[in-house]
């Protein structure tokens, strides 16, 4: 460790896991780094040292605050890679579609959010939400209004969170208080990106919603945007549903297909997020593959909705590999847990003759998606340099996962699935931000 002195320094102490390559299949423990009695060392924000509390700990200076979690599991901060913050009161209503359900709960309820103090409060509970289900980074899709993505960074700044948001973009086939034009869309953006991308831990994703809802002026301007600022993201939505689907094919005859609309655009990339990717032909898989693109993995929205089922095999197993990340989708999504996230996974998985291994399912919420976003090495392991974004779980939350802990003595992996398939908020017994304790 170095000088501890003038530091902003503390220590959390308990059982550490952090992962340093995919899995294999369950049981690789050549994928992670587990420590049963560990410490990690925070000074101003960042993870300083990690290792055997009996190493680090006489090396302390004295009066140093040290928090300890004697049984429970610590684990990277949880990352969303798509979440729609305008949604929380859009979440769990019943009864529709893709499009019907737009245009019933959804377009009516991101209208509101053209009050600055509507925005305002949402971030707050979205936040709220976020931190208290572990989930201390996410790719956010705020509303067509500026002020929307405004409220949302600054609470995010606020409490010290990375986060990526950016401001949907819909120029058509939406109500007219959600419409903005191909040049506004372009304008505001550009004003947003200069404002919040790269200020502190902020980023910025140029968001069009899905091919519906821009026109071809408009899906050229976020092309632009990808081409005049390096390092932004992109974000939308791709072949979620069928209907959806046939939709696009009408408003784009000349596109090979939904995938080949945003490719002629300039819209994918190592830094392109595409929600669902549940109804792919083999081209856009290939072409998916060699742009490097991210197809976003949002199983509990998938059934909700009845859009379809994940075949992750084909997409990250196949001759073309995709790249491939986890996702809550609140509000088609309905939990905002990861670990309950990752329980539907395996259920979707399960029906498609797959499996998703509670190793696997951890490394995707952690390494796996700070991987697929390009933040390997900053979020997502418990290693010096990364920011000090922690979750402690806790396996014995509910009476139910207690009973069922009785039976496991010691195995990891049993451990990880019975957090994953019981566990939720409830499971989470802490959540630091750059190591300042945020629950």
């Amino acid at each position: 460790m170095r000088d501890m002195v003038g530091s902003d320094l503390k220590a959390i102490r308990g059982r550490l896991l952090s992962f340093v390559s995919e899995p294999a299949g369950p049981g690789d423990r050549s994928s992670y780094c587990f420590i049963e009695d560990g410490i990690v060392v925070v000074r101003d924000g960042r993870i300083d040292a990690v290792g055997e509390a009996s190493e680090l700990a006489p090396a302390l200076p004295p009066g140093t605050a040290v928090d300890h979690h004697p049984d429970g599991l610590i684990v990277p901060g949880f990352i969303d890679t798509h979440i729609h913050f305008p949604q929380t009161q859009v979440i769990a209503s019943y009864g529709a579609q893709l499009l019907e359900w737009l245009n019933k709960y959804t377009f009516v309820e991101e209208q509101r959010f053209a009050d600055a103090g509507h925005a305002e409060r949402n971030a707050v509970f979205f936040m709220d939400e976020l931190l208290r289900n572990g989930t201390t980074t996410a790719v956010v899709y705020a509303t067509v209004h500026p002020g929307s993505v405004e409220a949302f960074f600054a609470e995010s700044e606020r409490r010290g969170t990375g986060m990526i948001a950016g401001k949907v973009m819909m120029d058509r086939n939406a109500p007219p208080g959600l419409r903005d034009t191909a040049q506004s869309g372009y304008d505001e953006s550009r004003t947003l990106i200069e404002r919040w991308h790269g200020k502190g831990r902020q980023r910025y994703a140029v968001t069009p919603r899905f091919a519906i809802t821009s026109t071809e002026e408009q899906l050229e301007a976020a092309g632009a945007l990808n081409r005049e600022n390096p390092g932004v993201y992109m974000q939308t939505h791709l072949s979620e549903n069928l209907r959806e689907i046939e939709t696009v094919r009408q408003l784009f005859p000349d596109a090979r297909h939904y995938t080949d609309v945003y490719d002629r655009y300039g819209l994918l990339g190592e830094r392109s997020l595409f929600g669902h990717c549940i109804h792919l032909d083999d081209d856009e898989v290939r072409r998916l593959s060699d742009s490097k693109s991210v197809a976003v993995f949002c199983p509990t929205s998938n059934l909700f909705i009845g859009s379809g089922l994940f075949d992750l095999k084909r997409l990250s197993g196949g001759a073309d590999p995709v790249r491939v990340s986890l996702a809550t989708d609140v509000g088609g999504g309905t939990s905002y847990s990861m670990l309950r996230t990752a329980a539907e996974g395996y259920k979707v998985l399960q029906l498609g003759g797959q499996n998703l291994p509670a190793l696997s399912a951890f490394h995707m919420m952690t390494r796996g998606n700070a991987l697929a976003l390009g933040m390997g090495g900053s979020i997502g392991t418990i290693e010096p340099g990364c920011f000090a974004d922690l979750v402690v779980l806790d396996a014995r939350a509910t009476p139910a996962m207690a009973h069922r802990m009785e039976t496991i003595e010691g195995d990891l992996d049993e451990e990880l699935f019975v957090l994953m398939t019981l566990g939720d908020d409830r499971a989470v017994r802490e959540t630091y931000v750059q190591g300042r304790a945020s629950k």
